[in-house]
């Protein structure tokens, strides 16, 4: 099992001109509960099935684990998710010693920007740089999995 900590921003600036690489997303979820996120991403033709949990004793980390599925069974599990699709540019945005993920969603959430970004642990010190918004770590309503949702 492996770990994940990540803090979550909203956007204020330009960024795209940073970013060493840009990839398109599309994802469904087969669970929405807190405790049992399931997750069904396809991106450039590749699968992944992932499932994450709260983990003990931590503010916002969470367990994750993450299986790549072949991608005709992944277009045939994305019709038995539950409603509602996330549609998103994921841009990969360098920045000092650490690189952002910065998410730009489409369709219903049209203007949405996202910056992700993973943590060794949860005390890390990080650079912020010029173009990152409020910290929006933990708040409910930006979780991907409560997007389908509206």
């Amino acid at each position: 099992m492996a770990k994940e900590i990540e803090r979550k921003f909203l956007v204020n600036g330009e960024f795209k001109h940073l970013a060493i690489r840009n990839l398109e997303i599309i994802q469904g979820y087969l669970s929405v509960d807190p405790d049992r996120v399931v997750r069904l991403r396809i991106c450039n033709n590749k699968s992944i099935l992932t499932i994450k949990a709260p983990a003990e004793n931590a503010s916002f980390a969470r367990c994750e684990w993450e299986f790549e599925i072949p991608y005709a069974e992944a277009e045939e599990i994305m019709k038995i998710c539950l409603p509602g699709r996330i549609h998103k540019t994921r841009y990969i945005v360098p920045f000092m010693d650490h690189q952002f993920e910065v998410d730009l969603f489409h369709d219903r959430h049209e203007g949405l920007i996202i910056a992700e970004l993973e943590l060794t642990d949860e005390e890390e010190v990080f650079d912020r740089p010029d173009w990152l918004g409020e910290e929006v770590t933990g708040r409910p309503e930006y979780y991907n999995s409560n997007l389908i949702k509206e």
